[in-house]
């Protein structure tokens, strides 16, 4: 199971907002509101990526169990086969039954097949979807970081808040 992302904000927030209002200066304030706004998305992006790495574990395993039940048919339809062929090799009647039981099995394996293959897109639909996100995540935590009271940091910390909103819109897209 993939490891939880973790932003450990709230601390950080309650320090700025305490500078905040301690200090005159009216664009501290702001670095507390982006504190806040940072950490809400921090936030958000952590659990969908998460969500997103849970969906893609559970359909990988589908696609898994898929692939095993495949094999499963593939092997009942060989051991027929071998009976078809052994009985056809002494001379005698092969049953309709079994070849019907043969076609079915191939026809089974068709169907499971692509459902295999669908889940396996779905997994990489998912993944994709996580890595984005933990990126997006990645963007904030450093953003976060980077808050001070030095409006040039402030400036830097909104750019990398910016880009991380990016990396959130393209995840959820």
């Amino acid at each position: 199971m993939p490891e939880e992302i973790e932003v450990p904000t709230e601390h950080l927030h309650e320090h700025m907002e305490h500078h905040a209002e301690e200090s005159g200066q009216r664009w501290v304030l702001g670095v507390a509101l982006s504190s806040a706004f940072l950490a809400a998305f921090a936030a958000m992006a952590a659990l969908l990526a998460g969500y997103h790495a849970n969906e893609a574990m559970i359909d990988r395993i589908k696609a898994s169990d898929q692939w095993n039940y495949y094999q499963s048919k593939g092997i009942k339809s060989a051991v027929l086969g071998s009976k078809l062929e052994l009985l056809r090799s002494l001379k005698k009647n092969v049953s309709g039954q079994d070849l019907e039981k043969m076609r079915q099995y191939k026809e089974d394996q068709d169907k499971i097949s692509e459902e295999a293959k669908t889940n396996e897109e779905s997994s990489e639909g998912h993944l994709k979807h996580h890595e984005i996100l933990a990126h997006s995540v990645t963007l904030f935590q450093v953003a976060i970081a980077a808050l001070t009271r030095r409006k040039p940091f402030w400036f830097v910390s909104l750019g990398f808040g910016g880009i991380g909103v990016v990396f959130f819109v393209m995840g959820l897209a």
